[in-house]
């Protein structure tokens, strides 16, 4: 009986010493939140904002758990992507982001907005990757068009049937034509400094051909450049 008593004894210390841990706990997490119910601040690799129905409109991930975007409300095959936020319309579809990466081979911050249904349409990109003559490095704003006949989804398809096919020449001779007929978007215009070191207004036609460029040189002088329909250089002054 002294032994029984012993150990409820010890239990009894055990639970009240356990009780306490808790207690001590729960008091640090109020402490970390302000009155209102908000943490004052959080860890985490990743966050979703969802609506009250758990609809998703938002992703702040780090590099390894970025979300692979969306499409019909499904999501994508997991991919690497760098870290930032995605945005989802009602639809549950990625509609943009801010993404960013950064290291001694490169680094880039692009902000997006995708048309409704497909990729991107306006962009303000910062990219710099190193290579062996030295920093290629360009920045501004560009806008493109895109095609309603080939959106997002007409794409995917397309691309998976090509990969089904399992033959490399086929794979690239397709991604060849997507490229040519623009499924992939034309280019329009592009404001900023470019990778060869001018900085001005540059336009492209609708078939993302460069057609006018405005800008300041590396020697400092003005240009003003039209081209052809063949992105060949015609009048300069």
């Amino acid at each position: 009986m002294e032994e029984l008593a012993k150990q409820v004894k010890i239990l009894k210390i055990y639970a009240i010493v356990l009780t306490i841990i808790v207690i001590a706990c729960i008091a640090a997490v109020f402490k970390m939140m302000h009155t209102d119910g908000h943490f004052n601040e959080i860890t985490a690799g990743r966050i979703n904002i969802v609506e009250q129905d758990g609809k998703l409109r938002m992703v702040i991930s780090n590099h390894e758990n970025q979300h692979p975007g969306s499409y019909n409300g499904k999501d994508l095959p997991k991919r690497d992507r760098p870290a930032g936020m995605i945005f989802f319309n009602d639809d549950g579809d990625e509609c943009g982001g801010l993404v960013y990466d950064g290291s001694k081979k490169g680094a880039s911050m692009t902000y997006s907005i995708d048309q409704y249904k497909n990729d991107q349409i306006m962009q303000v990109q910062y990219a710099q990757d190193k290579e062996a003559s030295g920093l290629n490095r360009s920045y501004g704003l560009k806008l493109w068009d895109r095609d309603d006949r080939f959106p997002t989804g007409r794409l995917i398809d397309y691309v998976d049937s090509l990969k089904n096919l399992k033959d490399t020449g086929a794979y690239n001779a397709g991604i060849k034509k997507v490229r040519a007929e623009g499924w992939l978007g034309r280019e329009r215009l592009f404001v900023g400094k470019d990778s060869d070191g001018e900085v001005g207004l540059f336009l492209r036609d609708d078939k993302g051909t460069p057609r006018l460029k405005i800008y300041i040189n590396k020697q400092n002088q003005p240009v003003i450049a039209t081209l052809d329909d063949k992105g060949k250089v015609i009048a300069t002054r």
